[in-house]
Protein backbone atom coordinates (compact mmCIF):
# COMPACT_ATOMS: atom_id res chain seq x y z
CA UNK A 1 0.00 0.00 0.00
CA UNK A 2 2.80 2.62 0.75
CA UNK A 3 4.26 2.06 -2.40
CA UNK A 4 0.84 2.77 -4.20
CA UNK A 5 0.76 5.84 -1.92
CA UNK A 6 4.83 6.59 -3.19
CA UNK A 7 4.19 5.94 -6.81
CA UNK A 8 0.81 8.32 -6.81
CA UNK A 9 2.82 11.03 -5.16
CA UNK A 10 5.04 11.04 -7.53
CA UNK A 11 3.47 11.15 -10.58
CA UNK A 12 1.81 13.81 -9.10
CA UNK A 13 4.68 15.73 -8.72
CA UNK A 14 6.02 14.56 -11.74
CA UNK A 15 3.03 16.17 -13.30
CA UNK A 16 3.51 19.41 -11.62
CA UNK A 17 6.80 19.54 -12.59
CA UNK A 18 6.05 18.32 -15.92
CA UNK A 19 3.91 21.36 -16.15
CA UNK A 20 5.73 23.77 -14.49
CA UNK A 21 8.92 23.16 -17.17
CA UNK A 22 6.11 23.59 -20.45
CA UNK A 23 7.26 27.52 -20.20
CA UNK A 24 9.70 30.29 -19.01
CA UNK A 25 10.49 33.87 -18.20
CA UNK A 26 12.38 36.39 -18.88
CA UNK A 27 13.14 39.57 -17.07
CA UNK A 28 12.75 42.60 -20.01
CA UNK A 29 12.90 45.85 -18.25
CA UNK A 30 13.64 47.38 -14.60
CA UNK A 31 10.91 49.74 -13.65
CA UNK A 32 10.33 51.86 -10.33
CA UNK A 33 6.64 50.60 -8.81
CA UNK A 34 4.97 49.76 -12.28
CA UNK A 35 1.32 49.48 -11.88
CA UNK A 36 -0.90 49.28 -14.92
CA UNK A 37 0.01 48.72 -18.55
CA UNK A 38 -2.06 48.63 -21.85
CA UNK A 39 -0.57 47.88 -25.35
CA UNK A 40 -0.66 50.29 -28.07
CA UNK A 41 0.46 47.80 -31.32
CA UNK A 42 2.08 44.35 -31.25
CA UNK A 43 5.18 46.33 -30.79
CA UNK A 44 4.75 48.76 -28.08
CA UNK A 45 3.48 48.92 -24.48
CA UNK A 46 2.27 51.73 -21.98
CA UNK A 47 2.97 51.68 -18.71
CA UNK A 48 2.53 54.14 -15.26
CA UNK A 49 4.74 53.95 -12.24
CA UNK A 50 2.92 54.67 -9.25
CA UNK A 51 5.91 57.20 -8.78
CA UNK A 52 4.63 59.37 -11.49
CA UNK A 53 5.87 58.30 -14.69
CA UNK A 54 4.54 57.28 -18.00
CA UNK A 55 6.77 55.17 -20.42
CA UNK A 56 6.37 53.58 -23.58
CA UNK A 57 8.48 50.50 -23.88
CA UNK A 58 9.27 49.11 -27.06
CA UNK A 59 9.34 45.26 -26.53
CA UNK A 60 11.93 44.38 -29.51
CA UNK A 61 14.09 47.10 -29.13
CA UNK A 62 14.11 47.14 -25.26
CA UNK A 63 14.02 51.21 -26.07
CA UNK A 64 12.13 52.97 -23.30
CA UNK A 65 10.57 56.61 -23.63
CA UNK A 66 9.16 58.60 -21.19
CA UNK A 67 5.91 60.22 -22.14
CA UNK A 68 5.02 63.92 -20.39
CA UNK A 69 2.00 64.39 -18.88
CA UNK A 70 -0.41 66.92 -16.73
CA UNK A 71 -1.93 64.98 -14.70
CA UNK A 72 -2.08 66.40 -10.63
CA UNK A 73 -1.75 63.59 -8.73
CA UNK A 74 -0.61 62.61 -5.32
CA UNK A 75 1.48 59.12 -4.86
CA UNK A 76 -0.36 58.53 -0.97
CA UNK A 77 -0.23 55.27 0.33
CA UNK A 78 -1.11 53.01 -2.20
CA UNK A 79 -2.14 55.84 -4.75
CA UNK A 80 -0.40 57.31 -7.30
CA UNK A 81 -0.53 56.81 -11.26
CA UNK A 82 -2.76 53.27 -11.57
CA UNK A 83 -4.27 52.05 -14.65
CA UNK A 84 -3.95 52.48 -17.85
CA UNK A 85 -6.20 51.69 -21.07
CA UNK A 86 -5.20 52.14 -24.91
CA UNK A 87 -8.35 52.31 -27.07
CA UNK A 88 -8.97 53.64 -30.73
CA UNK A 89 -5.79 56.16 -30.43
CA UNK A 90 -6.96 57.57 -26.69
CA UNK A 91 -4.93 56.77 -23.68
CA UNK A 92 -7.71 56.32 -20.34
CA UNK A 93 -5.52 56.40 -16.77
CA UNK A 94 -7.24 56.51 -12.96
CA UNK A 95 -4.78 58.12 -10.42
CA UNK A 96 -5.45 59.16 -6.91
CA UNK A 97 -5.90 62.56 -8.11
CA UNK A 98 -4.43 65.59 -5.42
CA UNK A 99 -7.87 67.20 -3.96
CA UNK A 100 -6.07 69.56 -1.77
CA UNK A 101 -5.65 69.31 2.18
CA UNK A 102 -4.38 65.65 1.58
CA UNK A 103 -7.33 64.38 0.73
CA UNK A 104 -7.26 62.28 -2.83
CA UNK A 105 -10.06 60.43 -4.89
CA UNK A 106 -9.68 57.72 -7.62
CA UNK A 107 -10.43 59.56 -10.60
CA UNK A 108 -10.26 59.20 -14.38
CA UNK A 109 -8.59 61.21 -17.08
CA UNK A 110 -8.28 60.59 -21.04
CA UNK A 111 -5.88 61.76 -23.66
CA UNK A 112 -5.12 61.78 -27.32
CA UNK A 113 -2.21 59.53 -27.93
CA UNK A 114 0.72 60.46 -29.17
CA UNK A 115 4.62 59.11 -28.13
CA UNK A 116 6.05 62.75 -26.32
CA UNK A 117 2.81 64.81 -24.48
CA UNK A 118 -0.79 63.46 -22.88
CA UNK A 119 -3.04 65.99 -21.84
CA UNK A 120 -5.02 64.70 -19.84
CA UNK A 121 -8.49 65.91 -19.06
CA UNK A 122 -10.16 64.79 -16.29
CA UNK A 123 -13.56 62.68 -17.12
CA UNK A 124 -14.56 61.12 -13.61
CA UNK A 125 -13.96 61.68 -9.68
CA UNK A 126 -15.00 59.59 -7.22
CA UNK A 127 -16.18 61.63 -4.72
CA UNK A 128 -16.06 62.29 -1.29
CA UNK A 129 -12.40 62.89 -1.83
CA UNK A 130 -10.89 61.41 1.38
CA UNK A 131 -7.55 61.82 3.32
CA UNK A 132 -6.43 58.03 2.89
CA UNK A 133 -3.53 55.97 1.15
CA UNK A 134 -6.10 53.00 1.47
CA UNK A 135 -7.99 50.77 -1.20
CA UNK A 136 -8.11 53.16 -4.32
CA UNK A 137 -8.67 50.24 -6.07
CA UNK A 138 -8.15 50.76 -9.67
CA UNK A 139 -9.00 49.15 -12.90
CA UNK A 140 -10.28 50.26 -16.23
CA UNK A 141 -12.00 48.16 -18.97
CA UNK A 142 -14.11 49.44 -21.82
CA UNK A 143 -17.22 47.35 -23.79
CA UNK A 144 -18.76 49.01 -26.35
CA UNK A 145 -18.96 53.22 -25.80
CA UNK A 146 -18.77 52.19 -22.40
CA UNK A 147 -15.88 53.00 -19.75
CA UNK A 148 -15.91 50.75 -16.46
CA UNK A 149 -14.17 51.82 -13.68
CA UNK A 150 -13.39 49.92 -10.46
CA UNK A 151 -13.21 52.52 -7.47
CA UNK A 152 -12.11 51.11 -4.12
CA UNK A 153 -13.72 52.29 -0.58
CA UNK A 154 -10.60 54.34 0.79
CA UNK A 155 -10.36 52.01 4.31
CA UNK A 156 -13.87 53.64 5.03
CA UNK A 157 -15.51 50.09 5.18
CA UNK A 158 -19.66 51.19 5.14
CA UNK A 159 -19.27 53.75 2.34
CA UNK A 160 -19.16 50.90 0.34
CA UNK A 161 -23.23 50.75 0.84
CA UNK A 162 -23.54 54.26 0.38
CA UNK A 163 -24.26 54.49 -3.23
CA UNK A 164 -24.45 58.33 -2.96
CA UNK A 165 -21.01 58.34 -2.79
CA UNK A 166 -18.62 57.16 -5.46
CA UNK A 167 -16.03 54.99 -3.03
CA UNK A 168 -16.41 51.37 -3.09
CA UNK A 169 -18.33 50.88 -5.95
CA UNK A 170 -18.08 50.09 -10.33
CA UNK A 171 -18.49 53.01 -12.13
CA UNK A 172 -20.01 53.21 -15.81
CA UNK A 173 -19.67 56.16 -18.12
CA UNK A 174 -19.13 56.88 -21.79
CA UNK A 175 -16.29 57.06 -22.89
CA UNK A 176 -16.22 60.64 -23.36
CA UNK A 177 -17.43 60.96 -19.71
CA UNK A 178 -21.29 61.31 -20.42
CA UNK A 179 -23.65 59.19 -18.13
CA UNK A 180 -25.30 56.22 -19.88
CA UNK A 181 -28.68 56.57 -19.74
CA UNK A 182 -29.70 53.26 -18.86
CA UNK A 183 -27.24 53.34 -15.47
CA UNK A 184 -28.75 52.04 -12.10
CA UNK A 185 -30.18 55.52 -11.18
CA UNK A 186 -32.16 55.92 -14.19
CA UNK A 187 -33.43 52.09 -13.54
CA UNK A 188 -35.36 52.11 -10.33
CA UNK A 189 -32.44 53.14 -8.14
CA UNK A 190 -33.16 56.98 -8.26
CA UNK A 191 -30.88 57.58 -5.06
CA UNK A 192 -27.87 56.08 -6.12
CA UNK A 193 -25.04 58.37 -7.91
CA UNK A 194 -25.70 58.10 -12.28
CA UNK A 195 -22.22 56.93 -12.75
CA UNK A 196 -22.46 54.07 -10.17
CA UNK A 197 -23.26 50.62 -11.61
CA UNK A 198 -22.78 48.60 -8.79
CA UNK A 199 -21.92 48.73 -5.06
CA UNK A 200 -20.40 46.89 -1.84
CA UNK A 201 -16.51 46.43 -3.36
CA UNK A 202 -13.99 46.96 -0.94
CA UNK A 203 -10.33 47.05 -2.98
CA UNK A 204 -10.97 45.91 -6.54
CA UNK A 205 -7.73 45.53 -8.35
CA UNK A 206 -8.64 43.78 -10.81
CA UNK A 207 -11.26 44.40 -14.29
CA UNK A 208 -11.60 42.78 -17.45
CA UNK A 209 -13.55 42.24 -20.57
CA UNK A 210 -14.27 38.73 -21.72
CA UNK A 211 -13.63 38.35 -25.22
CA UNK A 212 -15.77 35.05 -25.26
CA UNK A 213 -18.88 36.22 -23.30
CA UNK A 214 -18.65 40.07 -23.13
CA UNK A 215 -19.29 40.47 -19.92
CA UNK A 216 -17.08 42.50 -17.15
CA UNK A 217 -15.22 40.36 -14.59
CA UNK A 218 -13.52 41.58 -11.15
CA UNK A 219 -11.67 40.79 -8.68
CA UNK A 220 -11.16 42.14 -5.22
CA UNK A 221 -9.26 42.09 -2.90
CA UNK A 222 -9.93 41.38 0.83
CA UNK A 223 -8.88 41.87 3.99
CA UNK A 224 -7.95 38.69 6.41
CA UNK A 225 -8.98 36.71 3.72
CA UNK A 226 -12.20 37.09 1.35
CA UNK A 227 -10.57 37.72 -1.78
CA UNK A 228 -12.83 36.75 -5.08
CA UNK A 229 -13.34 36.83 -8.30
CA UNK A 230 -16.63 37.52 -10.27
CA UNK A 231 -18.88 39.51 -12.50
CA UNK A 232 -19.68 42.94 -12.24
CA UNK A 233 -23.76 43.11 -12.43
CA UNK A 234 -25.27 45.96 -13.07
CA UNK A 235 -27.75 47.50 -9.61
CA UNK A 236 -26.15 44.47 -7.74
CA UNK A 237 -24.36 44.86 -4.09
CA UNK A 238 -21.44 42.86 -2.93
CA UNK A 239 -22.04 43.70 0.46
CA UNK A 240 -18.80 44.40 1.84
CA UNK A 241 -18.63 45.92 5.00
CA UNK A 242 -21.93 43.53 5.44
CA UNK A 243 -20.17 40.56 4.48
CA UNK A 244 -16.89 39.72 4.98
CA UNK A 245 -16.49 36.84 2.54
CA UNK A 246 -15.30 34.72 4.78
CA UNK A 247 -12.69 37.13 5.77
CA UNK A 248 -12.20 38.79 9.00
CA UNK A 249 -10.20 42.71 10.21
CA UNK A 250 -6.90 42.72 10.89
CA UNK A 251 -7.39 42.62 14.37
CA UNK A 252 -9.01 39.31 13.62
CA UNK A 253 -12.91 40.60 14.32
CA UNK A 254 -15.18 39.13 11.91
CA UNK A 255 -16.72 40.88 10.15
CA UNK A 256 -19.73 39.26 8.98
CA UNK A 257 -20.67 36.55 6.45
CA UNK A 258 -19.26 34.84 4.05
CA UNK A 259 -22.83 35.26 1.61
CA UNK A 260 -25.82 35.68 2.09
CA UNK A 261 -29.26 35.89 -0.23
CA UNK A 262 -29.96 39.67 -1.47
CA UNK A 263 -26.37 40.32 -2.23
CA UNK A 264 -24.22 39.47 -5.34
CA UNK A 265 -22.56 35.88 -4.79
CA UNK A 266 -18.60 35.66 -6.22
CA UNK A 267 -17.77 33.22 -8.61
CA UNK A 268 -14.90 31.73 -6.50
CA UNK A 269 -13.68 32.68 -3.25
CA UNK A 270 -10.26 32.81 -1.49
CA UNK A 271 -9.57 32.09 2.30
CA UNK A 272 -7.32 33.09 3.56
CA UNK A 273 -6.41 35.94 1.29
CA UNK A 274 -3.79 35.87 -1.58
CA UNK A 275 -4.19 39.49 -2.16
CA UNK A 276 -5.41 39.29 -5.69
CA UNK A 277 -4.33 41.85 -8.06
CA UNK A 278 -5.06 41.86 -12.30
CA UNK A 279 -6.76 39.58 -14.32
CA UNK A 280 -7.64 38.65 -18.04
CA UNK A 281 -9.48 36.09 -19.42
CA UNK A 282 -7.16 34.39 -21.75
CA UNK A 283 -7.21 34.43 -25.42
CA UNK A 284 -4.43 33.56 -27.27
CA UNK A 285 -2.20 31.20 -29.22
CA UNK A 286 0.90 30.47 -27.01
CA UNK A 287 -1.40 29.08 -24.13
CA UNK A 288 -4.35 27.91 -26.15
CA UNK A 289 -5.45 25.27 -23.90
CA UNK A 290 -6.54 28.12 -21.51
CA UNK A 291 -8.42 30.05 -23.96
CA UNK A 292 -11.80 31.15 -22.15
CA UNK A 293 -10.06 30.52 -18.48
CA UNK A 294 -9.24 33.34 -16.03
CA UNK A 295 -5.50 34.38 -15.04
CA UNK A 296 -6.01 35.91 -11.26
CA UNK A 297 -2.79 37.57 -10.03
CA UNK A 298 -1.86 37.81 -6.82
CA UNK A 299 0.97 40.18 -4.34
CA UNK A 300 0.85 38.23 -1.03
CA UNK A 301 1.50 34.68 -2.84
CA UNK A 302 3.14 35.93 -5.46
CA UNK A 303 1.19 33.73 -8.02
CA UNK A 304 -1.16 33.25 -11.05
CA UNK A 305 -3.94 31.51 -11.01
CA UNK A 306 -6.11 29.93 -13.35
CA UNK A 307 -9.69 29.30 -13.00
CA UNK A 308 -12.22 27.38 -15.47
CA UNK A 309 -15.51 28.96 -14.45
CA UNK A 310 -17.88 28.01 -17.19
CA UNK A 311 -19.42 25.76 -14.83
CA UNK A 312 -20.03 28.46 -11.74
CA UNK A 313 -21.10 25.62 -9.33
CA UNK A 314 -17.85 23.72 -9.78
CA UNK A 315 -15.21 25.98 -10.62
CA UNK A 316 -11.38 25.00 -10.91
CA UNK A 317 -8.72 26.07 -9.76
CA UNK A 318 -4.92 25.54 -10.85
CA UNK A 319 -1.89 27.08 -9.73
CA UNK A 320 0.29 27.88 -12.22
CA UNK A 321 3.07 29.17 -10.82
CA UNK A 322 4.35 30.95 -7.26
CA UNK A 323 7.88 32.60 -6.63
CA UNK A 324 8.86 32.92 -10.12
CA UNK A 325 8.53 37.10 -10.74
CA UNK A 326 7.61 38.13 -7.22
CA UNK A 327 4.81 40.41 -6.21
CA UNK A 328 2.41 40.45 -9.84
CA UNK A 329 0.71 43.63 -10.51
CA UNK A 330 -0.51 43.80 -13.48
CA UNK A 331 -1.32 40.66 -16.58
CA UNK A 332 -0.97 41.89 -20.34
CA UNK A 333 -1.69 39.18 -23.25
CA UNK A 334 -0.16 39.98 -26.42
CA UNK A 335 -2.74 41.00 -28.88
CA UNK A 336 -1.32 38.64 -31.51
CA UNK A 337 0.86 35.76 -30.24
CA UNK A 338 -0.59 35.31 -27.26
CA UNK A 339 2.34 35.60 -24.81
CA UNK A 340 1.66 36.99 -21.35
CA UNK A 341 3.49 40.11 -19.84
CA UNK A 342 3.22 40.54 -16.29
CA UNK A 343 4.33 43.79 -13.96
CA UNK A 344 6.13 42.68 -11.01
CA UNK A 345 7.37 45.22 -8.20
CA UNK A 346 10.10 46.37 -10.20
CA UNK A 347 10.06 44.78 -13.40
CA UNK A 348 8.09 43.65 -16.83
CA UNK A 349 8.31 40.23 -17.26
CA UNK A 350 7.44 38.02 -20.07
CA UNK A 351 6.05 33.99 -19.59
CA UNK A 352 6.24 32.35 -23.17
CA UNK A 353 6.21 28.30 -23.82
CA UNK A 354 9.89 26.35 -23.83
Amino acid sequence: MRTVIKIIIFFIVSISAAQSENFKFQKLIDLNSPWGSTFINNKELLVTEKSGSIKLINLKTKKISNVNHNLNFLEHGQGGLLDVLYKNNFVYISYAENRGDGKTSTSIAKSKFNKKDFIFKNIFQANPPINSGYHFGSRLAIKDDFLFASAGERGEGMIAQDPTKHPGSIIRINIDGSIPKDNPKFQGKSDWLPEIYQIGIRNPQGLTLSPYDGKIYMSNHGARGGDWFGEAKKGENYGWKILGWGGTNYSGIPIGPKWKSGFTKAIHYWVPSIATSAITIYKGNEFKEWNGHALITSLKDKSLRKLIFDDTSNVKEDIIFKDKVGRIRDIQVHPSNGKIYFLGADALWLMEKK
